[in-house]
């Protein structure tokens, strides 16, 4: 049988990239059942159960895997397959749904920038609270070395994106069409300078256009590609939450930002906290906890603790430490009222938590930020 222009599985790839819509978890069984080499030989020589087999021949045998990379390689793209180096392994996490192939336009590693990066996303219609939160927190995130990915659209997406490149941060902007076809078109300029500093990735072949599935397929990818999905804003209904339901079905954690009760662009982030399982960020820290390595990031410093948390023989204990010196458990039995073990059960606590500290000669307090 005829292969046309496919000789390896790499080509039968591309060539597959080109006629199945992305995120066809039925042509994408077959491929993991197959090989999408044997898939080509099964279309010509006998039936593989599905309807569209003839066309779907039809079409494969028009494709030139060959041409399709020497024209990305012309604009300064290049095409990777689950097969090469650069592959996100994360992204198999999609299974059956995963993409056939990406097109990147820009020189950064497609795998190691998402090794360690967080989606940001949000409403077109941003406001500028959730504008401003999104610059303040995106800019804390490219400081901390993490990659910034989102999907180049108005609003929250463009603040992600200009936020990152404002700090010299990575960042990755995910296109539901061709990575020659930028989309909005009022972000040609944008997407370009993403593309000299850090990547432009889609799943779509060059010259294709956004179709409305193909935002909700490239929703899936940008979840699948990072460590956790942050919703800065969104309504009840959006593609926003699409994104933030992708990553609760890999089981990554999502983040929501509370905005105020009357906004209807906070909406979608405060039902997705009481429906869902995505937790509620107030501040970056909150982020920065959830997507660092264990023990990267730690809570604020115990000087930085609350005296309201402390219980009333806590407190007490507290109070009647100098500010200058030391002073024995005898003497804090003696002013606090306590017995010897309250007290020294105290001022353990008091110790884990970072106000006071022992000495040979008694306890003194810490010294406080």
């Amino acid at each position: 049988m005829s292969r046309g222009a496919c000789s390896s599985e790499r080509e039968a790839l591309i060539a597959f990239a080109h006629v199945v819509e992305p995120g066809d978890a039925r042509i994408g069984a077959l491929i993991d059942r197959w090989g999408a080499l044997g898939l080509v030989d099964r279309l010509s020589s006998g039936d593989i159960g599905i309807r569209e087999q003839a066309a779907m021949r039809a079409r494969i045998a028009r494709v030139d895997p060959c041409e399709a990379e020497a024209a990305a390689h012309a604009i300064g793209a290049r095409i990777i397959v689950r097969s090469d180096r650069e592959w996100p392994t994360q992204l198999d996490d999609l299974g059956a749904a995963r993409p056939l192939a990406i097109w990147a336009l820009g020189a950064a590693n497609l795998r190691l920038t998402a090794l360690r990066s967080i989606a940001v996303v949000g409403a077109r219609a941003a406001t500028a609270y959730g504008e401003a939160i999104c610059r303040d927190w995106c800019a804390t995130l490219s400081e901390h070395s993490f990659t910034v990915v989102s999907g180049g659209a108005y609003g929250i997406d463009a603040a992600a994106h200009r936020a990152t490149l404002s700090v010299g941060g990575m960042t990755i902007c995910v296109l539901a069409s061709g990575v020659d076809t930028p989309y909005p078109r009022a972000h040609d300029a944008l997407l370009a300078r993403i593309a000299d500093e850090g990547l432009v990735i889609s799943e779509s072949p060059l010259g294709q256009d956004v179709r409305r599935q193909r935002f909700l397929t490239r929703n899936r990818l940008i979840a699948a590609l990072t460590r956790a999905t942050l919703v800065v804003e969104a309504a009840v209904r959006s593609g926003t939450t699409s994104t933030a339901n992708s990553a609760i079905a890999l089981n990554r954690p999502v983040l929501a930002v509370p905005g105020p009760v009357t906004s209807v662009m906070s909406g979608g982030c405060h039902k997705l906290v009481r429906e869902t399982e995505a937790m509620l960020a107030s501040r970056v820290e909150d982020v920065l906890e959830v997507i660092g390595e264990l023990g990267e990031f730690i809570g604020p410093s115990p000087e930085r603790r609350s005296l309201d948390d402390l219980s009333p023989s806590q407190a007490r204990i507290l109070d009647g430490i100098p500010a200058r010196g030391v002073i024995g458990i005898d003497d804090l039995v003696l002013d606090s009222g306590l017995s010897a073990s309250e007290v020294s059960g105290a001022l353990s606590v008091l110790g884990i938590l970072g106000f006071v500290h022992e000495q040979a000669d008694g306890w003194r307090l810490a010294r406080r930020g």
